[in-house]
């Protein structure tokens, strides 16, 4: 099995990181590779803002959590605070993927955006850096503080969050999730 095939079967969601930040040149490598992803029509849809702030990062979990907790659905609400009671896991860094929606075809932009996640995703694990996809960055930006979170996040007009990569060095080392061969099918 080559490198990128390792990297890719070894690389694990991480949901309890140290606070030990990433060396710069790697947080810049990991950057480039998003910037590397391809895309609908080379739109180059996105923006990323690499936030080391961890006081920003705070702030912003706090809204999400508050957002959460003042919605209707209580059931997310009540299975992360039992779980975790956080929505960051305390990583030092995070990166934010912003997206800019795409005309036609509609929805693309969705897609550029998975794949520059995964490049950044893998990039980290090839750098030893452990990281985990996150959705949950939606909920910051569900509140009255979106508008100042966008300007501190320097997104460019007419970019809107998508989601983001949160990257550090984990506490404890998972293993990855199985992989299920059953969900896949071979046609000839």
């Amino acid at each position: 099995m080559n490198d990128t095939l390792k990297t890719i079967q070894n690389r694990y969601s991480c949901r309890s990181f140290s606070d030990r930040m990433p060396p710069e040149a790697d947080l810049a490598a990991i950057a480039n590779a998003g910037l590397a992803a391809p895309s609908g029509m080379n739109k180059q849809p996105w923006f990323l803002s690499v936030v080391k702030n961890r006081a920003l990062i705070s702030e912003m979990e706090q809204e999400g959590l508050a957002v959460i907790a003042a919605g209707e659905e209580r059931s997310v609400y009540k299975r992360l605070t039992a779980r975790w009671g956080k929505l960051f896991f305390d990583a030092p860094c995070m990166i934010m993927i912003a997206i800019k929606e795409s005309e036609f075809p509609q929805g693309a932009h969705l897609i550029d955006l998975g794949i520059v996640a995964q490049n950044i995703v893998l990039a980290a694990a090839s750098l030893g850096i452990d990281s985990l996809h996150c959705g949950l960055t939606a909920f910051c930006f569900a509140g009255d503080r979106a508008a100042e979170f966008k300007a501190r996040l320097q997104f460019p007009e007419g970019f809107e969050p998508g989601y983001a990569v949160l990257a550090g060095y984990a506490n404890e080392r998972r293993a990855p999730h199985a992989i299920n061969p059953q969900k896949v099918a071979v046609i000839e």
